[in-house]
């Protein structure tokens, strides 16, 4: 069963405890963003508040989710049914899909009074050490620094030819088999939207840790977990009414966000979370 079936059977787990809100509104970063990294991601908002993100720069996505913004008519549909979209959807829809299934996790974390533990800093718990083969699926440019710092020799497996490199400390390849050497590994969670995660694992067999990172990080880890999954980070949101002007301006939302994460061990569980809320 692919990650995306199993989050998905959770949502309707949580819609058959009561109503879910309602779709509020679709919030989508500039075209032509003025700064670089700060127009990946859109963001669905529901009626309580609940925000979750998607990135959106897969086959054209944000381009084509800008020219379909009014036609699409989101306000006012159901979440639930735009979720499913994450696991059959084509185009821009499975992006809405996976931001409707974020969103809709954050809700699940509301209605628990469940706060994700706060980040120990941007690399999440990874620790690399000099001469350690650490492996990275997907380029995080802001990670580059702290993990050369160390002395690590650092392996970016990209799907974007483009970014093919070798550089002093590190290099960017096409070729995912070259993250077996790797002892641990670093992800972007655009795994999840484009469905190669159980994929990837396979190339990480020795690896002794595993992390996802990214704004788009916003699941339930349960699944993620059970495949090997060491920490899950991602972003709550602090300020809505900040966090959607930068988002749709293309500013940085650093100052609106706080960054989490979960962990096997500090994150009680999906049926714990859904025991909290009652029928």
């Amino acid at each position: 069963m692919t990650f995306a079936i199993e989050y998905l059977g959770q949502l309707e787990a949580f819609a058959a405890r009561g109503p879910l809100p309602k779709v509020r509104a679709l919030h989508l970063p500039p075209v032509h963003p003025q700064w670089d990294n700060r127009g990946e991601f859109c963001a669905l908002e529901l009626d309580d508040g609940s925000i979750g993100q998607s990135y959106v720069l897969f086959d054209s996505a944000l381009q084509r989710l800008h020219a379909a913004s009014e036609s699409l008519a989101l306000p006012g549909t159901d979440a639930l049914a735009l979720a499913r979209q994450y696991a059959t959807g084509q185009g821009p829809l499975r992006e809405l899909g996976f931001a409707a299934a974020n969103a809709l996790t954050q809700c699940l974390f509301q209605r628990a009074g469940y706060v994700p533990q706060d980040s120990g800093g941007s690399l999440g718990n990874l620790q690399p050490a000099g001469g350690e083969s650490i492996g990275m699926i997907g380029l995080f440019k802001p990670l580059l620094e702290p993990v050369l710092r160390s002395g690590a020799h650092l392996t970016v497996v990209e799907l974007n030819p483009d970014l093919i490199t070798e550089s002093p400390g590190y290099r960017v390849t096409l070729d995912a088999s070259e993250l077996a050497t790797c002892t641990q590994v670093i992800s972007t969670s655009t795994l999840l939207l484009n469905h190669t995660l159980d994929r990837m694992l396979q190339h990480c067999h020795h690896a002794r840790w595993f992390g996802m990172l990214g704004p788009s990080a916003g699941c339930l880890p349960d699944a993620l977990f059970a495949r090997g999954v060491s920490l899950l980070g991602g972003s709550a949101i602090t300020d809505r009414t900040g966090f959607v002007d930068a988002l749709r301006s293309g500013g940085s939302r650093h100052a609106f966000t706080r960054k989490f994460s979960l962990t096997p061990g500090n994150y009680p569980g999906f049926d714990a979370l859904l025991n909290r809320i009652g029928d």
